[in-house]
């Protein structure tokens, strides 16, 4: 006697993550990290090309410029289906003294910390509450906003950075009866490309634990926001102490 198994097999859409800035640093380790947890990723930023990983769409575009923004988020819908969870990752951060900032430098953080932030979020909860169901906004923000340092003048990361801390709590609350979960991850100072090594020593006597933190500190602090269903409205610091006290 011959018996047959008929076997059926369903294909489910994973999560998908959209992450900008996603190139290098601590955006690469994002995308890295999204794809461990089995989320599809779109992966943002001015020069980013295609890599082996099928499931990890290169979408890029300068979030600066009007519409960009609208059209990493309908990329991740055309090869993906969905979004769940937006890392507002890109950002510009240029220390100087208030009175020093040209037009130019103001036009290009106010472009990439505000209008990158607004037009990929606007786009992707418009495409959560499409969906129905729920979704997640995370904004990686400093802790420079409520921890200003003479050492490090840097008005125009406070005006950006802080008026999306503010943001981040409004959403927060203005979604949390759709699902759409939204926080930000307020960082010290991060080892990553943007600092020359041989500064790393000084800058960790900003931190009262005594180190800069790592780009996997970065990674562990947004998983955990992701996992973490209970929470919203939060802004995260990650600063070895820094806004704390010193």
């Amino acid at each position: 006697m011959t018996s047959t198994t008929t076997t059926s097999t369903t294909t489910s859409t994973p999560r998908v993550a959209i992450i900008t800035g996603a190139s290098q640093g601590i955006g690469a380790a994002l995308v890295s990290g999204y794809r461990k947890l089995g989320y599809a990723v779109a992966a943002n930023s001015r020069t980013i090309g295609d890599g082996d990983d099928p499931m990890v769409l290169a979408v890029p575009g300068d979030i600066a410029q009007p519409g960009v923004g609208q059209r990493i988020v309908d990329a991740a819908l055309e090869q993906f289906g969905r979004v769940d969870t937006v890392v507002n990752n890109a950002g510009i951060f240029i220390p100087k003294a208030f009175v020093d900032y040209t037009d130019d430098e103001f036009d290009a953080i106010t472009g990439v910390n505000l209008r990158g932030f607004f037009e990929v979020s606007r786009a992707a909860v418009g495409a959560m509450l499409s969906h129905g169901e729920g979704g997640h906004l995370v904004t990686i923000s400093t802790t420079l906003v409520e921890h200003a340092n003479s050492a490090v003048p840097s008005a125009l990361a406070s005006l950006t950075k802080g008026g999306l801390n503010a943001a981040t709590r409004a959403l927060a609350i203005e979604y949390a009866g759709r699902g759409i979960r939204s926080n930000a991850v307020s960082l010290g100072v991060i080892r990553t490309p943007m600092h020359e090594p041989s500064a790393y020593d000084a800058l960790a006597k900003l931190h009262p634990v005594g180190r800069v933190g790592e780009v996997s500190d970065v990674v562990d602090a947004v998983l955990y926001l992701e996992n973490a269903s209970f929470v919203t409205g939060e802004i995260l610091h990650l600063d070895g102490g820094q806004s704390a006290g010193h």
